[in-house]
């Protein structure tokens, strides 16, 4: 039954309840008829003893009451006295009493009804009246009587009908049935064929989703959906490893030219000291950025690793502007730290200054003039500031500033990642919040987390 198409398991479901709901309809319309008949059974003996009692009342004998009153082979009657002699009958039943002793008694003061087996003369069941009768001053019953045999053969010939009728209409329904249930499954092997011929060379194509706004038409819609998130999930791995391997590339190869330089015969120990140096700094740069990339590659999948406790925000801000002044002093530059009013939040310290870190990075490597690290509270979250004096972002670098290996025409030549703004962002997003970057109206970039307060 488990490997049977859904199509044949759907048709015999049905197949299943349309023989239960057939049988019961079949038998309750069945004992319809069959109480129907018996109350028209009755009715009919109740009218015959009337006109019969009308008969015997005003002297007329049964015998001569045939015909009229009386079917032939269908039809009895009988008149019984007080003392229970049988004093008029029709044929066949002579002088024989047709009720017992008991409902002989209860007849004389009330009608009675009463089922035999077989009836005089005829070997079929019989359904009898008797009813109390006064004439002349004295009590007599009259009973009447009649084959159930007509009731019996109307009831054989419905159930025939059913026998025949019911298999031929479960016949029908269940191939009713059987198309209906290709037309339902259709678009569902349709879009089955279509998602078997789809790859991941493939991706922008989509399922075909029927114009019925039902559930199959919702199921394909979601299929659809899901596609789309996969085609965009391999795009952008794909431009993930593409731009991983394009900025890999290049500090290998610098790192192999130092090498083979450092092989060459007749070098002195100075040049040979620089291509070392030369070549651990891109040793340094491999490894931070393979460490960059490992950070966003566990984010993609929800699992960056965060040690959360209650910290300072001046606190924190003091710690990168003291570790970052030295390269800002080399740069003659100027970085000062502006967070009196800091709040206290709940964060992970080490990937916060890590990430506020990229962004002072990012301002002195491509900015001009002072850095400033300040904060912001707002009403449920506290904004981390880092702003310069310089030039600004490009307007269309704006939407792309936090996408991995992103970098500003300007920048494409120097000695960046552009991964830092990624990284901050995916810190950003570890805590429940975002980050933001805009350019100041009085000119150079500013660049913000906004973190929730609890």
């Amino acid at each position: 039954m488990s490997r049977l198409p859904l199509r044949v398991k759907l048709t015999l479901v049905f197949a299943v309840a349309m023989a239960l709901v057939l049988s019961g309809a079949g038998l309750f319309v069945h004992q319809r008829v069959a109480a129907d008949l018996s109350r028209a059974l009755d009715q009919e003996l109740r009218s015959r003893a009337q006109d019969l009692s009308a008969l015997v009342l005003s002297g007329g004998s049964l015998r001569a009451g045939r015909g009229g009153l009386i079917e032939h082979g269908e039809a009895f009657a009988e008149v019984i006295a007080a003392d229970g002699r049988v004093v008029d009958s029709t044929a066949p039943i002579g002088k024989l009493r047709l009720i017992s002793s008991q409902e002989f008694a209860r007849a004389l003061r009330a009608p009675v009804f009463a089922d035999r087996d077989s009836s005089p003369g005829l070997d079929e069941p019989a359904r009898m009246l008797a009813i109390p009768l006064e004439r002349a001053g004295k009590s007599f019953v009259l009973v009447v009587g009649s084959t159930r045999e007509t009731r019996a053969e109307a009831l054989r010939s419905l159930a025939t009908s059913f026998f025949i009728g019911g298999p031929l209409a479960l016949i029908v329904a269940s191939f009713g049935g059987y198309l209906l249930a290709g037309a339902a499954l259709r678009p569902i092997e349709a879009m089955r064929r279509r998602a078997e011929e789809i790859s991941s060379s493939s991706l922008a194509e989509r399922l075909p989703v029927p114009e019925t706004n039902d559930e199959v038409a919702r199921l394909g819609e979601t299929l659809n959906e899901m596609l789309a998130r996969i085609e965009d999930g391999i795009a952008r791995e794909r431009n993930f490893v593409t731009d991983a391997s394009h900025e890999l590339r290049t500090p290998l190869a610098l790192l192999k030219t130092e090498l083979e330089l450092a092989l060459r015969e007749g070098r002195s120990a100075d040049e040979l000291e620089q291509a070392i140096r030369s070549a651990a700094a891109e040793t340094d740069r491999l490894g931070r950025i393979a460490n960059d990339l490992l950070l966003l590659a566990r984010s993609e999948h929800g699992r960056l690793p965060l040690r959360t406790e209650p910290i300072d925000v001046a606190d924190v801000l003091d710690t990168v502007g003291e570790r970052f002044a030295p390269q800002a002093e080399a740069l003659e530059r100027k970085l000062s730290v502006q967070a009196d009013e800091a709040p206290v939040i709940v964060g992970d310290r080490l990937r916060l200054e890590q990430a506020l870190g990229n962004m002072v990075d990012n301002a002195l490597r491509y900015g001009a003039g002072r850095v400033t690290l300040s904060a912001a509270q707002q009403y449920d979250s506290v904004e981390l500031h880092v702003l310069d004096d310089g030039p600004g972002f490009q307007p269309a670098f704006l939407e792309r500033a936090f996408e991995r290996f992103s970098r500003g025409d300007d920048a494409r030549s120097a000695n960046g990642s552009g991964l830092g703004l990624a990284i901050a962002e995916t810190v950003a997003r570890a805590h429940g919040g975002s980050a933001h970057a805009a350019n100041r109206a009085v000119g150079g970039a500013d660049v913000w987390l906004e973190l929730p307060r609890k």
